[in-house]
């Protein structure tokens, strides 16, 4: 399952780039995400317990989301150029915008206030709470050396352990995904396959 970014949308170039590469080897979810914070976790947590995907990637505000959800839904995850301060980057965008690619829904116009900036803070606030020694190996970063908006590298090591580099910006273009991305959500895949109900006895 991948997690776009705030701006973004299930239809963004990462999300259709990993589409693209898994096409006949795996389904990849790639959902809108509400623009609340509480209301997005609650529906990435009910489409895994209704999908049960096998590995969580995010982008940006998605890694966040999936930081936050990984270890409660038993699920390891990528964490692409994870955002952990969305309320500092929100509160400097005040104002209407409009999402960078097409909704399902159809609505491209939102407005972010003061309301909004609050509700990631109070998130942000517990977003490590359920890290553990048993997660450190199976929720990974993958930072890129040119992102201008998250520098967020020395907070992730504070709770994980593998972090991995790629020439890139912000978002990742389409052969970024194929290049970089593809590779470590198969070996992730591969050395931690969905955790079991035995898995979760040992947290």
């Amino acid at each position: 399952m991948f997690l776009h970014g705030f701006y973004a949308s299930g239809q963004c170039v990462p999300a259709m780039a990993l589409r693209e590469a898994f096409a006949g080897r795996a389904e990849v979810l790639t959902p809108d995400l509400p623009m609340h914070p509480k209301e997005a976790l609650q529906a990435i947590r009910e489409l895994i317990d209704r999908e049960k995907p096998d590995l969580l990637v995010g982008n940006s505000c998605g890694s966040f989301y999936a930081q936050m959800l990984a270890p409660v839904v038993g699920i390891p995850a990528l964490l692409g150029n994870p955002h952990f301060r969305m309320s500092e980057f929100l509160s400097q965008r005040i104002g209407e915008h409009e999402y960078k690619f097409p909704r399902k829904d159809g609505n491209q116009h939102f407005i972010i206030d003061e309301a909004l900036v609050s509700e990631f803070a109070e998130q942000e606030a517990v977003q490590f709470k359920n890290c553990n020694p048993y997660y450190r190996d199976r929720v990974w970063g993958l930072f890129g050396e040119q992102d201008t908006l998250a520098h967020f590298e020395p907070l992730f090591l504070e709770h994980y352990n593998r972090s991995f580099h790629f020439p890139g910006a912000h978002t990742p273009t389409a052969e970024e995904v194929r290049t970089w991305y593809v590779p470590l959500i198969e070996k992730l895949l591969q050395e931690y396959p969905r955790f079991t109900e035995m898995d979760k006895k040992q947290i």
